[in-house]
């Protein structure tokens, strides 16, 4: 046992013996580097294929440790050629990337370490969302036309990008003002985070799927972006004035205010009887300093 302890300790005498400053820097320089990388597309879908990109190393593990042949060979392929699958498959995110540094964003960036996430409170999304009611019901009874982002898991940095940062708090007059006709932002698709009017005026993806007629650009883009997102995502008809709702690709139509806060707390308001209290945190966590 003392001579297991005293390898242990002899051989990390030997890293510590070796260690120089440059090594030291290295370290840093590949820690910051991969930070930076993370804080730029940490807010676009990219994020997504990066914990698909894990999870597949994760499987690859498994497979090496079993010695399972077939399967490694596949995976062995796959990731000996990894650098030109990651170049293909992020091509506009490292674009991103190369033109965020030459514009100073990755260094602005910094200041989080200094000012780190502050938790949006309950109350504040709760807040949130009955402003969003209200102004709904309003804008429903005067048919006019609104398209609201409400933002989950999956972070909207590209679709946030395509519009005007607001960030302000969530109020009805705020709501129905920039849905106004004829207002600048009024045609764009409005993002809620964390409670917050974060943006407007946003450009959403819209489906490729047949919709029923009656179905204008607002419900494309709302199935649109509930196809590449979990977002949930609000629709108010200029033509009808019928409130809908899409999610997962899928669109609830002409569903009642009392309806749409009842879907709307159930999925951002924690309850008593709900166990999954990482889900809450996760959505609850979306502002910065």
């Amino acid at each position: 046992m003392l001579n297991t302890l005293s390898d242990f300790f002899y051989k990390i005498l030997s890293v510590f013996s070796t260690f120089r400053i440059t090594d030291l820097l290295d370290i840093v320089l590949v820690a910051v580097f991969i930070y930076v990388c993370v804080r730029i597309i940490r807010e676009t879908r990219a994020m997504q294929l990066v914990k698909g990109i894990v999870f597949l190393a994760c499987i690859y593990l498994v497979v090496y440790l079993l010695n399972m042949e077939a399967s490694s060979y596949i995976f062995e392929s796959v990731f000996s050629n990894i650098l030109i699958i990651v170049a293909v498959i992020f091509a506009p995110e490292l674009r991103n990337i190369l033109e965020s540094i030459g514009k100073g964003a990755a260094r602005k960036s910094f200041k989080t370490i200094i000012h780190p996430d502050v938790a949006a409170g309950i109350a504040e999304i709760e807040n949130g969302i009955e402003a969003v009611i209200k102004a709904c019901s309003n804008m429903s009874d005067n048919k006019t036309g609104a398209l609201i982002v409400f933002e989950k898991g999956t972070l909207l940095g590209n679709v946030i990008n395509s519009g005007t940062v607001v960030n302000a708090k969530a109020t009805r007059a705020l709501i129905e003002s920039i849905f106004f006709p004829k207002t600048p932002l009024h045609d764009g698709a409005m993002i809620i985070r964390g409670g917050k009017v974060y943006a407007a005026g946003c450009i959403l993806p819209l489906t490729k799927k047949d919709v029923q007629a009656s179905f204008g650009t607002r419900h494309r883009a709302a199935i649109g972006l509930s196809e590449e997102s979990d977002a949930l995502i609000v629709v108010v008809s200029e033509e009808t004035g019928a409130i809908s709702l899409a999610k997962g690709g899928f669109i609830q139509s002409d569903i009642s205010d009392g309806d749409l806060r009842d879907i709307l707390m159930n999925e951002f308001i924690p309850n008593d009887n709900s166990s999954d209290d990482k889900i809450i945190t996760r959505l609850v966590r979306r502002m910065k300093k």
